[in-house]
């Protein structure tokens, strides 16, 4: 597996490589700014991005926010000694996929590379899917109707793609959370119906608010 790791504590940097190649046996690339962590994130191929959420050119939050606006789809877990819930729901919001709160066991930060790296391993079959009129670019994180861009924010943009990539089967809210927010998060399945009703909201000028159904107990499916 390939990691890169951005961290500008050069002891924790060094004890986190060493552990990560010794325990893993993980290919690791190792930067200490946020710009380099961009860099190095767009200009090759890794399974699972670990960012610092301070660093010394900015938070490791901008940087993961300018990497998903870039396009970057790759997996972006974030270590923080912040623990409060709009910490972790700022983090979450900017396209991190899950974090790991400081201090932390090395076994800790391994699951979750894991499990980060089980998600990231899910076949892409196309980086552009078509439904409806509706065109989503995975690599793009865009969405259009009828050449008309949908502004999405992450949350939203990863339910549809999750749902157009699932398109006529039923997926659980608890699969929905765990696919998008985490296997442990501590957001309660209402956050899924809450998203749901705000990109419905969005769709509705084109038409297509219905595009996605309830599944009344269970959870939902995508038509079309």
């Amino acid at each position: 597996m390939n990691i890169l790791l951005a961290e500008d504590d050069a002891r924790l940097g060094e004890l986190i490589v060493h552990m990560l190649k010794r325990k893993a046996g993980y290919q690791v690339d190792w930067v200490m700014t946020g710009n380099d962590a961009c860099d190095y994130a767009l200009a090759s191929h890794y399974d699972v991005l670990i960012m610092d959420w301070m660093m010394p050119d900015g938070s490791g939050v901008d940087a993961c926010r300018r990497l998903r606006k870039s396009g970057y789809s790759g997996a972006v877990l974030m270590l923080t000694a912040r623990d409060s819930l709009e910490d972790r729901v700022e983090g979450l919001d900017a396209g991190a996929d899950d974090y790991v709160i400081k201090p932390f066991e090395i076994s800790e930060l391994l699951a979750r590379i894991r499990a980060l790296s089980r998600r990231n391993y899910a076949p892409i079959t196309e980086e552009v899917v078509h439904f409806q009129d509706i065109k989503l670019n995975r690599t793009g994180y865009s969405v259009q109707q009828g050449g008309i861009a949908i502004q999405l924010t992450p949350r939203e943009f990863q339910l549809l793609d999750l749902l157009a990539h699932n398109k006529g089967q039923v997926l659980t809210r608890e699969v929905i959370l765990d696919r998008i927010w985490g296997y442990d998060t501590d957001v309660s399945a209402k956050i899924v119906d809450a998203t749901v009703k705000l990109l419905r909201k969005k769709l509705e000028p084109f038409g297509s608010e219905e595009l996605i159904q309830s599944i009344r107990g269970v959870g939902y499916k995508l038509e079309g």
